[in-house]
Parts: structure tokens; C-alpha cells; sequence
């Protein structure tokens, strides 16, 4: 799979990702001399844990029969210590639907288990660039 960007026809720093048929749009905020028109890299970093954790949860219980109809999910960054290696995010989550306590402590179990958690606290992940 390719992640193609490029820099976008507006904007000082606005970037255009193309993922598939889909397309995504990146900035930074005016402070850092964007135009804040896109969430920064960082958001889409969070998001993408977000929407892991959410799309998990609701395959694991359509898989099990468990009635949750919807998770509510946010994430509170603090990236103070970003420089030092330490990104910390706090994720907060409600379960929607008609949940028994047994089903709730099963959904528990399973949230920390989607793939973006594991590639963000267990994986070795390189990063290899190359110019052309």
C-alpha cells in the first residue's frame, strides 16, 4: 500500500494525502506559520488511534453479539515532553447500547488490543527515507 502526499496549491504548508480513493488534507497552526485549514500531523496521528480503538470495539462485539451500538471516544494529548520521547495520550471512552457489566468488562479487555495500540506501545517500527 502507498500513501502518496504532496504539497498542496494553497497554503504555506498545506499538504494533500491520497490513501486509496480517499483524500486527506494536512496543516500546522498559524502560530507555526500555517493556515490551521487541516489537522497537523499529530492529530491524524491521535485520530488514527481513535479510530482503531473505535472500529475494534465494534467488530469484536458484532462478532460476539454484544449490543454496543456506538463508542464515544476522546483523546487528551500531552505531548510536554515530545523533545524527551514521551508522547502521552489519554483516551477516554463511553460504550453505547444495552451493555451488561460482563459485556462492558469484555469490550474493557479488548480496546487496548487494536492495531494501532500495539503499533504504538509494542511495535519497532523503522522508518526508512529515501530521495529521488
Amino acid at each position: 500500500m502507498t500513501i502518496n502526499l504532496q504539497k498542496s496549491d494553497t497554503g504555506t504548508y498545506r499538504q494533500t494525502i491520497r490513501i486509496h480513493q480517499h483524500t486527506l488534507f494536512a496543516d500546522v497552526a498559524t502560530t507555526l506559520g500555517g493556515e490551521d485549514s487541516a489537522p497537523d500531523p499529530h492529530d491524524l496521528y491521535d485520530a488514527s488511534l481513535a479510530a482503531c480503538k473505535a472500529i475494534t470495539l465494534l467488530m469484536y462485539a458484532k462478532r460476539k453479539q454484544i449490543p454496543l451500538s456506538s463508542v464515544d471516544l476522546d483523546i487528551e494529548r500531552d505531548n510536554s515532553a515530545e523533545a524527551k520521547g514521551i508522547y502521552v495520550l489519554n483516551v477516554s471512552l463511553k460504550l453505547n447500547g444495552d451493555l451488561s457489566d460482563e459485556q462492558r468488562q469484555s469490550l474493557a479487555s479488548i480496546a487496548d488490543k487494536c492495531p494501532i495500540h500495539k503499533l504504538m506501545t509494542a511495535a519497532t517500527i523503522e522508518v526508512n527515507s529515501s530521495f529521488v
